[in-house]
């Protein structure tokens, strides 16, 4: 007999208990609520002795993972307790309902508190329902979901196997609980802004395209709330900030999802530099506040966040990185392809040089940048919403942080100059004209924002799902989202 098979018996004889359960009419019942769970029955009575818990009458409700003989285990939100039943102490009804009862059904119990022999807190059951019939039995206890895509497709059962995912996610919602936190004690407002865009802006990423029927209009799903954000600046507020889901049109990997979470905050009378700061204090209480450390072991490598981080022109990255001489000459196109074949990057022979130099950076430094690592220097014509720096008018004052050999941040001294940021706009246009599809939409709206005045500000975005792998030594994006986008089973 198959495996397959055998689930299908198994379910057959759950079914045909869950029939049994309809004609007593028990099935589904919504009626009993547990005057405790489990970790918080367990927190007030491991103090106790005998005396104190005698008398002491409890309501549970949870899944059963155990049963031995006449004790069960109920798991709920994360905590267990150990349940006694006497079928020969019952009521001749809860004793016929013990015969159908299968591990996974979730069940009620009440019942008195007492310790066994060997000093477990237990439930001596007196009162017992059926309150869910699991028509599916649950994976192997010991073998758990290990089949790593089954866990992602399934992760409602990934859920119910490995206590050490319900871990992970619960860290993931005290971590955004950590940086909300932050922001409101720094002064910042959280602001929420439309995700259904006309023109999707803020990055250069492919959108996804939609339709308003009643508007008759194409809209996008937005690929960052940047523009909007910064129009709040123009309208007076000083520091916002928002936790947004973006949706870029890009493949999959273990880094990228078309759906993910980004962190972006931006405040008025600020530079990169301030911003700089302001991360490696985000990162050093965040790390604190819910690790209880900074130093962290991500995938086979440490990384201390408590150390400064280490601040590196993009220029010099590559030149210390990929072993050329100090006076190597990285401003010039025809000298950056010639790099490039050298280097064996991948380039299109049309790119500009800021495109060739970031292109360069990105194949042959990124992924060595372990240690955290704030990359400044970046070119102008990469950058299409960063103010341009005062000495070297072709860079702009931005930087992007890295750790473990990924990108975490990125954040800038605002374009604040309406004609300026026009221009950039129009050089986006015409990229896009020659079959660029990640290139920026011009926003005529934006620009007018602009011309009512917006102060010189600084803003970031910082990827929330890389943050909680950075924080959780998670080696894929699919292990920190509840539910990753994968391709249907059957090509559906």
């Amino acid at each position: 007999m198959t495996n397959s098979d055998d689930e299908h018996r198994l379910i057959a004889q759950r079914r045909e208990k869950l029939a049994a359960l309809r004609g007593k009419g028990q099935a589904y019942p919504n009626d009993f609520r547990p005057s405790h769970h489990a970790r918080q029955l367990r927190e007030q009575c491991e103090p106790l002795d005998e005396a104190e818990l005698a008398d002491r009458l409890v309501s549970l409700a949870g899944r059963v993972t155990r049963i031995r003989g006449p004790f069960l285990v109920i798991d709920d939100d994360g905590g267990s307790m150990q349940l006694y039943v006497n079928a020969k102490q019952l009521r001749s009804e809860l004793a016929d309902l013990l015969k159908l009862l299968d591990l996974g059904d979730l069940i009620g119990a009440t019942g008195e508190m007492f310790r066994t022999r060997k000093g477990e807190l237990t439930v001596r059951v007196s009162g017992l329902r059926l309150l869910v019939k699991a028509l599916r039995p649950p994976p192997d206890k010991y073998r758990g979901l290990v089949e790593t895509e089954l866990r992602y497709r399934q992760r409602h059962v990934d859920l119910l196997a490995n206590p050490e995912t319900r871990q992970r996610f619960a860290l993931r919602s005290q971590i955004l609980r950590s940086i909300r936190n932050y922001f409101e004690n720094a002064g910042f407002m959280e602001v929420e802004t439309p995700m259904l865009q006309v023109i999707p802006g803020g990055a250069t990423a492919r959108p996804f395209v939609t339709h308003h029927n009643a508007l008759d209009l194409p809209m996008y799903l937005r690929v960052a709330p940047e523009l909007y954000l910064k129009r709040l600046l123009v309208g007076g507020h000083g520091a916002v900030f928002e936790l947004n889901r973006n949706f870029r049109n890009e493949g999959l990997s273990t880094r990228h999802n078309p759906e993910f979470t980004m962190l972006e905050f931006y405040r008025a009378w600020a530079s990169f530099e301030d911003f700089m700061e302001l991360t490696e204090d985000l990162l050093r209480s965040v790390a604190r506040e819910t690790l209880g450390k900074t130093q962290l072991v991500w995938q086979g490598q440490a990384i201390d966040l408590g150390k400064p981080f280490r601040r590196l022109d993009m220029g010099q990255a590559i030149i210390e990185f990929c072993g050329l001489a100090e006076a190597t000459p990285l401003q010039d196109r025809d000298g950056l392809q010639q790099l490039a074949r050298q280097l064996e990057v991948s380039f299109d022979p049309a790119w500009p040089a800021g495109k060739l130099l970031l292109e360069i950076f990105e194949q042959r430094v990124e992924q060595r940048l372990i240690a955290p690592t704030f990359i400044t220097g970046y070119p102008a014509e990469v950058s299409p919403l960063s103010r341009r720096n005062d000495e070297h008018p072709d860079s702009v004052d931005r930087f992007e942080l890295f750790v473990g050999g990924q990108e975490l941040a990125n954040g800038f001294s605002e374009l604040n100059d309406p004609e300026d940021q026009a221009a950039r706009f129009r050089a986006q246009a015409e990229q896009r004209e020659s079959g660029d599809d990640e290139a920026m939409h011009y926003d005529a709206d934006y620009i007018a924002a602009l011309e009512y005045g917006m102060p010189a500000a600084a803003g970031e975005g910082l990827g929330i799902d890389r943050l909680v792998m950075l924080l959780t030594d998670s080696a894929s994006i699919k292990d920190v989202l509840l539910f990753p986008h994968m391709r249907p089973e059957h090509g559906g």
